[in-house]
C-alpha cells in the first residue's frame, strides 16, 4: 500500500451511488506506507457509517492490510489467511562499507545535528536511534488504538499480540480481530445480509473502473513498487508492513 487516492475515490463514489447497497473491500496486501494505510482506514470507517462495508481478506492481509480492514463493519478471513504483523518498521540503507571500497566520500553541511538522520554514508548514532524509536513507538500506539477501538478489545490484550508476529485467519478470529471465517463469496453474502438485501444466490457485483492501474494493484501495493522503493534507496518510508515473503 503506497497510495490511497484512487481507493478513496472509489469508496466515495460507491457510498454515494444509490444502487450500491453494500461494499466488499477485498484485501490482499502485506501492508505498506503508514500514511496511506491510515487514510484508507479513515475512509473505510467513514463509509461504513453510511452503508455496510465488509473487509474480505485474501492470501495476505498483514500489518497495513490488517489496519485498513479495521474500518469495516465486519471482517471475513480465510482460515489460512496470513495476517497480523501489527507493528511499524523504518529501514535505512547503510552503504558506508561500499562507499569506502569505491572511494566515495559524502560531505554534508546541515542546519542541525539530526538533519541528515538516516544517511547511507555513516552508521546511525545512539541519539538518532533513540529519536526514531520514540517516533516508532508513537505510531505503533496509533495501530494499537485503532485495533482496540474497532474490535472492542482492551489495549493490554492488543499489545500482547502487537509485537510483529504473524498469524492465521483462524488465530485472528480467536484473538477477536476477525468476525467470520470464509471466502470472498461468504463476504459478499454477509454484506448483502447487513444491507437487508434478501437473496438466494450471488448478487450482482459492481467493480471499480480501472484508470492507469487497477484497484487491486493499489491495495496490493508491493507489485507497483519500483526496485528503488523495495530497497529503500529512494528514501525511507514509515511502514505498517510485513517484510517476509511467500515465495
Amino acid at each position: 500500500i503506497l497510495e490511497s487516492e484512487e481507493i478513496i475515490e472509489h469508496l466515495v463514489a460507491f457510498r454515494q451511488e444509490p444502487k450500491v447497497k453494500a461494499i466488499v473491500l477485498r484485501i490482499d496486501s502485506p501492508g505498506g506506507a503508514v500514511g496511506a494505510s491510515q487514510e484508507i482506514y479513515d475512509e473505510v470507517k467513514r463509509t461504513s457509517r453510511i452503508k455496510p462495508v465488509v473487509a474480505s481478506m485474501g492470501s495476505v492481509a498483514a500489518s497495513g492490510g490488517l489496519y485498513v480492514s479495521l474500518g469495516a463493519s465486519k471482517i471475513v478471513a480465510n482460515p489460512g489467511t496470513l495476517t497480523g504483523s501489527m507493528g511499524v518498521i523504518l529501514k535505512f540503507a547503510n552503504l558506508e562499507g561500499l562507499f569506502e571500497k569505491i572511494g566515495y566520500k559524502n560531505e554534508v553541511v546541515k542546519s542541525g545535528r539530526l538533519k541528515d538522520i538516516g544517511s547511507a554514508s555513516r552508521p546511525m548514532t545512539d541519539e538518532e536511534r533513540l529519536m526514531l524509536q520514540g517516533m516508532i513507538n508513537v505510531v505503533q500506539s496509533q495501530f494499537v488504538q485503532a485495533v482496540s477501538e474497532s474490535r472492542s478489545l482492551p489495549k493490554a490484550e492488543v499489545r500482547k499480540i502487537a509485537d510483529g508476529r504473524i498469524f492465521s485467519g483462524q488465530q485472528a478470529k480467536e484473538y477477536g480481530l476477525v468476525d467470520q471465517l470464509g471466502n470472498f463469496s461468504d463476504a459478499v453474502m454477509l454484506a448483502a445480509d447487513l444491507a437487508g438485501v434478501k437473496i438466494e444466490k450471488m448478487p450482482e457485483l459492481i467493480y471499480p473502473q480501472e484508470k492507469d492501474f487497477s484497484f487491486l494493484r493499489l491495495i496490493t501495493g508491493g507489485k507497483s513498487e519500483s526496485l528503488l522503493q523495495q530497497t529503500g534507496l529512494s528514501g525511507p518510508i514509515l511502514a505498517y508492513e510485513w517484510t517476509g515473503t511467500l515465495r
